[in-house]
């Protein structure tokens, strides 16, 4: 049975992941990256291989802001999430999304991109707060249609 402060860690891990869903399609990548430790690790993974790796909330921040730039719309829907403790301050977890960008493209055409996605999460607790350490990024699926 789970006590009271592992539900409020759990509680608190899922405003995590859905606060960096909405700060994404909100494009307020400042707020976005202090989600993650200072040095934060991100780990972006296309066809189950690592294609690029930021470390620390700067470079996660240039590398967000500048992905964003050209997507009139962007939207995620956060799923399932599942949590594994490894001590009071430390935790693993997985979490879904759902992923639609929006952007126009050279010809004036709208281009509209739904991708799956499934974050593997390392987190530290700091000072009280839950913070993501380390986020595997692993691109699963994507579609991409013309308008």
């Amino acid at each position: 049975m789970m006590n009271t402060q592992e539900i409020a860690d759990r509680l608190a891990l899922k405003e995590v992941v859905d606060l960096f869903s909405n700060y994404s399609d909100t494009k307020e990548n400042d707020k976005q990256v202090q989600l993650f430790t200072p040095n934060g690790k991100v780990n972006i993974i296309n066809d189950g291989k690592v294609t690029f790796t930021l470390n620390g909330r700067q470079e996660i921040l240039n590398a967000f802001s500048s992905s964003m730039e050209d997507y009139v719309a962007v939207f995620h829907m956060s799923g399932q999430q599942t949590v594994s403790f490894n001590d009071h301050t430390h935790a693993d977890g997985v979490a879904y999304n759902y992923v639609t960008l929006v952007k126009v493209n050279d010809q004036g055409q709208t281009v509209t991109t739904n991708e799956g996605v499934r974050y593997q999460d390392k987190y530290e607790k700091i000072d009280g707060r839950w913070y993501i350490a380390e986020r595997n990024s692993n691109f699963i699926w994507h579609t991409e249609e013309v308008h």
